[in-house]
């Protein structure tokens, strides 16, 4: 199947043909539906923290932050273009008309006009058009290529991280340096906060030149030192394009490969040396004013991270020494009641010390707590109870992807669902002895899932590895806690940023 010229391609990507003789039997097989069971509730799954609790577990976290290193892993190398979505196609479908367009709701290019002036970015929009005479009142496509093109500010090729999203009394800020303001307030470890941005290969200059230029100022105002690194999407985890009939599909007389998702990120967290990682995506801040909750939350989490992965490693020590019953039945509840944890079928069959073995291997894994915010009508993936084929129950966060779409069983369980996944983790990524995990030892690998793409007019078939929060961390110990809506504001369309949490108040 493969010429002399592809499995050199493939090396040249550091991708075993053993790998892509994988993937493309996956295309041919597909993917396994996640097997949910019930939807984790308050009932079974979702912890709801009181005043009493929260302000125990931030004490412990303000406590360890002076002894672990703590870091802050934002995937940033999404770009803006489909936040523009509609202003393109505005372009596109230009007739010449200099009327305002219509105002037909939120989502429109109407509104969008309508409340120019209060976008973050106006002011410098403003600028570049007066200085090429193009009239903010009636020249609409003209403001738009300034707005999205080469032309001017170039949004519309910008990562998301470098839009001005908000509006202070004194400036207009980025992402970026929201997420420096956010570190600086829970991830200051005697001084020193470490950020972490997944960004593209194309926009790695830019991102670097950004926040060389801003460092000083966020230096000064929390009096921290920023130690920011960087990493790209490795080519080893892009996968292969197949046609219809499941053959490599070839571009320019080469396979062609595309970027394994969001799931290929797994490989640049492994990749960190910390403690502890807090993992949030790029578009999700919002401004100081509304901080606070997300402050207290992300502590709070954090402090309930520790405490489980200190008793952790106590019960490792102590079951390293013991095959002792009752050393096994308290495990066994602290793994049920701390991770709705359930056995394989054989379990209660075992001799004390195989189960001892066992119950080793469960809780000696990475640990993860993630936030989950009550469902609101937000998409995105939710927390269940999902069951595998050995018997065995855990947590997981899945996406609509995994679930078969004409299960009435399954369907249902979706309907009972009350929260979902904001992408709000936090992490223990060490082991008892304080060697880090490999995280690619506790991924699923039958939870990607395949989707229907098309290249020049050809349509083709792409492969996503298990998504990051979703498969990649399949085999971790998970914690799902309630956390307020207010922590979720992430900005998908470019007219999110005219939602309230993101304008300017005075």
């Amino acid at each position: 199947m493969f010429t002399r010229k592809d499995q050199q391609q493939f090396k040249d990507k550091c991708i075993e043909i053993q790998t892509v003789e994988k993937q493309i039997e996956n295309f041919k097989k597909g993917f396994p539906f996640a097997n949910i069971i019930a939807p984790a509730t308050y009932e079974k799954g979702i912890v709801k923290l009181n005043n009493e609790q929260i302000s125990e577990y931030i004490k412990l976290y303000e406590k360890a932050l002076t002894t672990e290193k703590i870091v802050k892993f934002v995937p940033a190398s999404g770009a803006a273009s489909r936040m523009f979505k509609i202003l393109f196609e505005f372009m596109k479908n230009d007739n010449g008309n200099d009327k305002p367009p219509k105002d037909t709701g939120f989502n429109s290019t109407g509104f969008f006009f309508k409340n120019l002036k209060n976008f973050a970015f106006y002011k410098d929009l403003k600028s570049i058009c007066k200085k090429n005479g193009i009239n903010m009142d009636k020249d609409f496509v003209k403001i738009l290529e300034y707005l999205l093109t080469d032309s001017g500010l170039n949004y519309g090729k910008l990562p998301k991280g470098l839009l001005k999203f908000h509006k202070y009394y004194d400036k207009s800020r980025t992402p970026v340096e929201e997420h420096l303001t956010e570190g600086a307030n829970y991830g200051n470890s005697s001084g020193e906060v470490y950020i972490h941005f997944t960004v593209s290969a194309e926009h790695k200059t830019i991102f670097e030149e950004h926040i060389k230029n801003i460092l000083p100022e966020y230096e000064n105002k929390f009096n921290v030192k920023f130690d920011i690194s960087y990493s790209e999407q490795k080519p080893s985890t892009d996968t292969i394009a197949v046609d219809m009939q499941n053959r490599p599909f070839r571009h320019d007389g080469s396979i062609l490969f595309r970027p394994g998702g969001h799931g290929a990120l797994i490989e640049n967290l492994n990749d960190i040396e910390a403690d502890i990682i807090f993992i949030k995506n790029i578009d999700n801040v919002v401004p100081d004013r509304l901080k606070a909750d997300t402050y207290m939350y992300k502590k709070a989490l954090a402090g309930l991270l520790i405490n489980k992965r200190n008793k952790i490693y106590d019960y490792i020590k102590k079951l390293k020494k013991s095959c002792d019953k009752d050393q096994l039945d308290e495990v066994f509840l602290f793994l049920k009641k701390s991770f709705q944890f359930e056995p394989d079928n054989n379990f209660l069959r075992k001799k004390n010390c195989e189960k001892r073995d066992y119950l080793l291997a469960k809780l000696n894994r990475p640990l993860r707590v993630c936030g989950m915010v009550r469902n609101e009508g937000e998409p995105g993936g939710g927390p269940f109870i999902v069951k595998k084929e050995s018997g065995s129950e855990s947590l997981q966060i899945i996406e609509s992807a995994q679930i078969e779409p004409e299960n009435p069983e399954k369907i249902d369980i979706i309907k009972k669902a009350t929260h979902f996944n904001p992408v709000d983790l936090i992490t223990a990524v060490k082991d008892y002895k304080g060697n880090s995990f490999n995280l690619n030892d506790f991924i699923d690998r039958e939870t990607g899932f395949i989707a229907y793409k098309s290249k020049d007019g050809k349509e083709l078939k792409a492969q996503e590895l298990p998504g990051l929060w979703n498969g990649a961390m399949s085999e971790w110990n998970t914690i799902f806690v309630e956390v307020p809506i207010t922590t979720f504001n992430p900005v998908k369309i470019i007219n999110d940023l005219l939602r309230p949490q993101h304008t300017f108040t005075k």
